[in-house]
């Protein structure tokens, strides 16, 4: 697994991950969020850049997605192989 990104918020009301890519990243994909609470993986169904819908993304870029999970700010994001 590689590290892709860290969650730097999340907002629990629509139930969206905001995250700080520093991998790419595309619809289908499945990843895996990880922290001191936060254990589970999922697959990439919806992804945003500035409430725009994006099919990837890339190091650097901020996305939202949807979790089905509750996230922290500071989860690790990996990429499952």
């Amino acid at each position: 697994m590689d590290e892709i990104g860290e969650v730097f918020s999340y907002y629990s009301n629509i139930e969206v991950a905001a995250i700080k890519l520093s991998g790419k990243l595309k619809i289908g994909d499945k990843i895996k969020i990880k922290g001191h609470t936060t254990d589970f993986e999922q697959k990439i169904i919806s992804m945003q850049i500035e409430h725009e819908q994006v099919s990837e993304a890339s190091s650097g870029d901020e996305i939202g997605i949807k979790v089905s999970e509750k996230v922290r700010k500071g989860d690790k994001v990996f990429k499952v192989k």
